[in-house]
């Protein structure tokens, strides 16, 4: 970890994708420290790193791009959590604007199918069933979490660390290595939504 980093805060890519305020205040109620990353110098600062998102992923990635930090996002080796379509960008692909992503982890994000009788976006609270995972020490089994989105990242077991039914099995949650991700909103699924944030910023690599 290098010398300038500040133990145990969370440094939030600021790429104009993500709805940082509602994240923020729920940092601030868990009362961890955080700064936002604008520079491959501010990604140094920091213990962890949030890549928040909402909206369009072919746009997010767009952005992101134009940031000049992706280079340096998939060379980290902290912890790194994307959220909502910040875990999307995670993936190789997504056939929202058919666009390529991070390719951190080797999984395609998909639109979900009207034809299985199901209103998209998926909105609002769902149960989801978690591994034995650091990510959700301290949450109850089959708790719920808040979601909005209308494309899913496919289900795979060897990078799933939560999965949720909506039509279909997809993953709520994945891991490769120091990357994660939740589909879900953690800063808006209320008490067990802060206590995964306050585990995401406890953890260690």
């Amino acid at each position: 970890m290098d010398n300038n980093t500040t133990n145990n805060s969370i440094g939030i890519v600021n790429y104009g994708a993500g709805n940082i305020f509602s994240l923020t205040a729920a940092l601030d109620r868990q009362n961890i420290p955080y700064a936002m990353v604008n520079t491959e110098a501010d990604l140094e600062k920091h213990s962890h790193i949030i890549i928040p998102g909402v909206g369009h992923a072919g746009t997010a990635m767009q952005k992101l791009q134009q940031t000049g930090l992706v280079k340096a996002i998939k060379q980290l080796k902290k912890p790194v959590l994307g959220i909502c379509v910040g875990m999307q960008l995670l993936t190789t692909h997504s056939e929202e604007g058919n666009a390529d992503l991070l390719d951190i982890i080797p999984l395609q994000t998909k639109l979900f199918d009207k034809n299985l009788g199901i209103k998209i976006p998926h909105m609002g609270w769902n149960n989801i069933d978690f591994t034995n995972n650091l990510l959700f020490s301290n949450v109850k089994p089959h708790t719920q979490f808040y979601f909005v989105h209308s494309y899913f990242i496919e289900y795979n077991p060897t990078f799933d660390i939560a999965s949720v039914n909506y039509g279909n099995k997809f993953s709520a949650a994945i891991q490769k290595d120091n990357f994660f991700g939740v589909q879900f909103h953690p800063e808006k699924s209320g008490e067990a939504g802060e206590q995964l944030l306050k585990n995401f910023s406890n953890l260690n690599f």
